[in-house]
């Protein structure tokens, strides 16, 4: 298959080999073309004249009933068979005996190997093996692409573009190459040498994967790791197993190399797996897959990774799942784009892309099974979609929106040092979300007034061990010090729920979102929350210092806490540490309960910031994650909007800070609501401060608020179509 001659001689020389090998009197191959057909490419012993015009429909013929069942065939006597389907170009209604095996990537049938003879007879079970080896030798040569046209083998070369569908995690479009997580090994090397050496080479690699998986379970660092436990228990399982073990060292007995043996079982598996009627057995092919990408790594040797390796400069990351740790390997001036198979829009590693401001989606099924490391890409998370080896076209279209999208970043750049003041000369406070160190730079980048939401839980999720106090101090006064005299507000530690630190273990909870997270979590373990603090207070150092309590679902919590607060700020002076220079304490407002607590809580509280994620899943019990309830509610319909002004009436009764942070802020219609209920101080994602600032910069408040006032008391479900057609008729830019 190496030799410098044409295609079609090379694939004449293959079947004329393997018919003087086998002791046949024909040897015929097969290839799947793009409409699903299977196509006479080469054959020795039937008419030549039928190369390339012998076409069988899917699953037409024995030669389609061995594609379709993906598994080999024989039969003594073909002609007999109902399923045998005569073609006179052919010439071999003389042959009797009929032997077919698939030609299998990935799983997938991409062709068929047949051997006939003229009398009726069984071949053996060597014979066949020696043509699944066969068939596996051709399937990698034709994956490696100019041996045959484009029409044909499309599956295996995965040369045509493709859309596939997913949900946003971020808004930005990226355009790039494709890095595979876990990068597929390619097997170069198929024939082994020393079938002795290969089985010790593969038993030694098993020996060391497994290893691997035990040691992973028992130090529970999946989180780091960027396994789901039961992903790990499916690995440990299918390790043991007897049956797989059994078919790796068959595979190794038909002269095979470790390597091939683990393709050649990998595909069978995965083509007999592809056909069962249970879906949870297909589901299962993902794990099949990393099971042998493991093993084959273990078995080159190869240590490098698809973060430290060698990027492109617009590398597109691909991958079943990771952990938030494993993102942060990727080098961030080359990283563009992100696509998940699994995972949910507010897991962990979706909050860190949207963090590093790349183009992210998730829950792009099958993608894995249709990429290529290297292929070019398009990553719309604006609208969820994913496009894999684009046309010119999609290309163009994509590139003029990028640039569009670049002169508005222009514009937005051109208002940084713009206050955000409205046409009648409301001021309005546009702050940042942040977690990490690498935020930091976004303050300036997007003219930010501070930073009104530092999500302090980060730092715990991407670390695989508790951070300790000095790490926790250091940390927090590398943002205070970066932040300047610009106000910072750090949340403190809001875990439990769908937010699982990997050396902390909480328990199993049939509510998790309800659960116990958040302020009860630190109550229940106040040396978590006073440890948190005391870094707090110790990095403030004479400066200010704001510290959130998210969570609070009643006055009591807020008051306990608070007490905690006071506890550690008399230690540190009794020490004779520097202390802040003001202290001031908040609380959120994510829990309806709160709303009727109001006039008890605002005396209390320094200052108070909205959670609107949940404040509005809460108010409708509908999981925003959850794609069948989540779009029954909209946080623009007259229920949520007045809870939001009964929280507006109550700050300003009791003369109390009052700010947003949540998704509603980052989007400019919906930030336009909350101006127009009386907010004036919102924090949001740093891509959104430029957007936002340009519709305070063109709405008059006080007319949107005497409007808001009138729509309020109209019974609708939503509000957005009408705050659209404000915008449009008084010119705000949304």
């Amino acid at each position: 298959m190496a030799e410098h001659e044409s295609a079609q001689a090379r694939l004449d020389k293959v079947v004329m080999l393997i018919a003087s090998n086998i002791v046949a009197e024909v040897c015929s191959l097969y290839l799947r073309r793009r409409d699903g057909s299977l196509e006479l490419v080469a054959t020795e012993g039937l008419n030549p004249g039928a190369v390339h015009n012998t076409h069988l429909k899917p699953g037409e013929g024995l030669v389609g009933l061995v594609a379709e069942q993906a598994e080999p065939k024989q039969f003594a006597d073909a002609q007999h068979h109902p399923a045998f389907s005569y073609r006179p170009e052919t010439g071999e209604e003389a042959y009797h005996s009929f032997v077919g095996v698939p030609i299998l990537r990935g799983g997938h049938t991409i062709g068929v190997l047949t051997v006939q003879n003229r009398t009726m007879r069984q071949y053996g079970d060597e014979e066949v093996e020696a043509l699944q080896t066969t068939a596996m030798v051709i399937a990698e040569t034709l994956a490696a692409g100019g041996i045959v046209s484009d029409e044909v083998t499309a599956e295996t070369r995965r040369d045509s573009n493709a859309r596939f569908m997913g949900q946003p995690i971020s808004e930005s479009v990226a355009l790039g190459h494709v890095v595979l997580h876990e990068p597929r090994i390619v097997v170069t090397r198929l024939i082994a040498e020393d079938v002795d050496l290969e089985r010790r080479r593969l038993q030694q690699a098993i020996e060391d994967l497994t290893g691997q998986i035990d040691d992973m379970m028992e130090r529970g660092d999946l989180a780091r790791a960027g396994e789901h436990h039961e992903v790990l228990e499916a690995f440990r399982m299918f390790a043991h197993d007897h049956g797989w073990r059994r078919r790796l060292d068959e595979a190794l007995a038909t002269g095979l190399t470790a390597e091939a043996a683990v393709q050649r079982v990998r595909n069978d598996t995965r083509a007999r797996m592809l056909r069962m009627p249970d879906p949870r057995f297909r589901d299962r092919l993902h794990d099949i897959d990393d099971l042998s990408n493991r093993l084959l790594r273990f078995l080159s040797g190869g240590t490098e990774t698809a973060a430290t390796g060698s990027l492109p400069e617009d590398a597109i990351v691909i991958a079943r799942t990771m952990g938030p740790a494993e993102l942060l390997d990727y080098d961030r001036q080359r990283l563009r784009g992100l696509v998940l198979e699994e995972g949910g829009v507010n897991s962990h590693v979706a909050i860190v892309a949207r963090a590093l401001g790349i183009a992210a989606i998730t829950q792009c099924k099958g993608v894995l099974e249709a990429v290529e490391q290297g292929d070019a890409a398009i990553v719309d998370a604006q609208g969820g979609e994913l496009h894999l080896r684009p046309t010119q076209e999609v290309i163009s279209a994509y590139s003029d929106k990028v640039r569009f999208q670049a002169r508005k970043q222009a514009q937005y750049a051109a208002l940084r040092n713009v206050p955000a003041m409205t046409l009648d000369d409301q001021r309005v406070g546009l702050h940042i979300n942040a977690g990490l160190l690498f935020d930091l730079p976004h303050l300036d980048q997007s003219g930010a007034d501070g930073i009104g939401l530092f999500r302090t839980e980060l730092q715990f999720m991407i670390s695989s061990t508790f951070p300790r106090l000095d790490q926790q101090t250091r940390l927090y006064k590398s943002i205070l010090d970066s932040a300047g005299k610009r106000p910072v507000v750090f949340r403190s530690l809001d875990v439990g729920g769908d937010k699982v630190i990997p050396y902390f273990r909480a328990g199993a909870e049939e509510n998790p979102a309800l659960g116990w997270r958040a302020i009860r979590m630190a109550l229940d373990r106040p040396a978590l929350f006073r440890t948190q603090i005391r870094a707090l207070l110790r990095a403030a150092q004479g400066r200010e210092l704001r510290v959130m309590l998210p969570m609070i679902s009643d006055v009591s919590e807020f008051e306990t806490a608070r007490a905690l607060i006071d506890r550690e700020l008399t230690i540190l002076k009794k020490h004779g540490r520097t202390e802040p220079s003001k202290l001031m304490v908040g609380a959120m407002i994510e829990v309806p309960a709160l709303l009727w607590q109001l006039d008890s809580l605002l005396p209390l509280a320094d200052f108070v910031s909205v959670g609107s994620n949940d404040l509005v899943q809460f108010l409708f019990a509908a999981d925003r994650g959850n794609d069948r309830v989540s779009g029954r509610f909209d946080a623009l319909s007259p229920a949520a909007l007045r809870a939001f002004r009964q929280i507006v009436l109550a700050a300003d009764r009791h003369g109390t800070p009052l700010t947003l942070c949540g998704e509603m802020a980052g989007r400019p219609l919906e930030a336009m609501a909350l101006v127009g209920l009386g907010f004036r101080s919102i924090s949001m994602a740093p891509a959104s401060v430029g957007p936002v600032k340009a519709m305070v910069l063109s709405l008059d408040a006080e007319n949107l608020r005497r409007r808001l006032d009138t729509l309020l008391e109209e019974r609708k479900t939503s509000l957005r179509e009408d705050l659209k057609r404000f915008a449009a008729e008084t010119g705000v830019q949304i």
